[in-house]
């Protein structure tokens, strides 16, 4: 990374993976770290590198919104968008997060990553309890044989919590950055 260059790393974390992540490469890059509600639109455009991380909600990335309503004014900027969520991060799911997520333009500009993330039904909130829990009768009324095997992950860790976050999935977000 150059010495000169500014790197901001904002989030916007649900329970607490994102956020770990984020830590994490802010730390890696000599970065600044802002929990996205901390962050006006303006502050992003001080910066050489803009790092944005948001839980991953079926398709959706929390609060990616600040990259995307801002694009036109940070277009030229270093964009890296990193979404945490229980998948694997294959690659049609990440095809699939991309194009509910940016228009083509974006999708040349920012490089997007997929980590994993935590589950813990215990620690979610109402909402997202019910939503669980209509998803794990949907995944349970499905031909044992015809699941996908994150369609059996979710089910796997519906009863008990799992954490898949790895300080070491930031390499390639690091090197990313580095390689500006």
């Amino acid at each position: 990374m150059k010495e000169e260059q500014k790197v901001i790393v904002v989030y916007k974390s649900k329970y607490g993976s994102t956020k770990c992540y984020a830590e994490w490469i802010a730390q890696a890059v000599k970065g600044d770290l802002f929990e996205s509600s901390e962050v006006k639109s303006a502050d992003l455009f001080k910066y050489d590198t803009i790092i944005f991380g948001g839980g991953l909600y079926a398709v959706g990335i929390i609060g990616v919104d600040i990259i995307k309503n801002n694009f036109e004014q940070l277009k030229d900027k270093k964009l890296i968008v990193y979404a945490v969520g229980a998948s694997s991060g294959k690659e049609e799911d990440k095809n699939n997060v991309l194009n509910n997520n940016f228009t083509a333009k974006m999708k040349e500009k920012i490089d997007f990553f997929m980590l994993r993330g935590a589950f813990n039904r215990k620690r979610l909130n109402l909402i997202d309890r019910f939503l669980m829990w209509i998803l794990k009768l949907k995944l349970k009324s499905k031909d044992p044989k015809e699941l996908k095997s994150d369609e059996k992950g979710i089910l796997d860790c519906y009863d008990t919590p799992m954490d898949w976050t790895n300080k070491e999935a930031i390499i390639p977000i690091v090197e990313s950055i580095n390689n500006r």
